[in-house]
C-alpha cells in the first residue's frame, strides 16, 4: 500500500517480527514519549513498565496474532501501528507512531486507513482504540476517521477510549 510521497506502507504479521527489523526504535520512542508525557522520569527502555519492553525486544511474541503495520520511506522507518486480529467481531488499533523526522507527510493518515482497510478484510465489524487525553492532534486524526468516544474498557485517568463502525 501506499501513502502520500516517497512513503509505502508494508503489512508484517507479528509472528515474523524480529527485534533486529521490526519497529523496535519507534516502539521505544512512543513508550518513552509516552511515559514522559505522564509525568514518569525514564531516561531508556530498561526503566519502562515490562509490557512494553517486551514489545521492544521481543515484538514476535508480543505481537503474534496482530499485523504491524510500518511506513517506509526508501529503507527508513517512518512510522508504525498495530492492529490486533479480530476478536468477537472487533479490532483494536494500538502503537500509532510517526517519527517526528516525518510527521506533516501524512504517514498517520496512511498508516489509520492501512489499518481499517486491513480490519475490515479481516472481517472485523469495530475498531477501537485509546488515546491520552492530552494527543489532541491523535484524537482529531481519530474523529476525522469516523472514531468516537465510546464507554471506556481501560480505567487509566486520562485515557480516552473511541469506537468506530466498519
Amino acid at each position: 500500500m501506499t501513502a502520500p510521497g516517497d512513503v509505502s506502507i508494508v503489512h508484517r504479521p507479528g509472528r515474523t517480527l524480529s527485534a533486529e527489523d521490526g519497529p523496535a526504535a519507534l516502539l521505544t520512542a512512543y513508550h518513552l514519549r509516552t511515559e514522559a508525557e505522564k509525568g514518569a522520569v525514564v531516561t531508556g527502555v530498561e526503566g519502562l513498565p515490562e509490557r512494553y519492553r517486551a514489545e521492544i525486544s521481543d515484538p514476535q511474541r508480543a505481537f503474534a496474532d496482530d499485523v504491524v503495520l510500518m511506513a517506509l520511506s526508501q529503507s527508513a522507518m517512518a512510522g508504525c501501528l498495530v492492529v490486533t486480529a479480530p476478536d468477537d467481531g472487533g479490532s483494536e488499533i494500538k502503537r500509532l507512531w510517526t517519527d517526528p523526522e516525518f510527521r506533516g507527510r501524512g504517514i498517520a493518515s496512511g498508516l489509520l486507513g492501512a489499518a481499517l482497510a486491513h480490519a475490515a478484510e479481516g472481517g472485523a465489524h469495530t475498531v477501537r482504540l485509546s488515546v491520552w487525553k492530552w494527543r489532541v492532534g491523535a484524537i482529531a486524526l481519530y474523529r476525522r476517521f469516523g472514531f468516537a468516544t465510546t464507554e471506556p474498557w481501560d480505567d487509566r485517568d486520562q485515557l480516552i477510549c473511541m469506537e468506530r463502525a466498519m
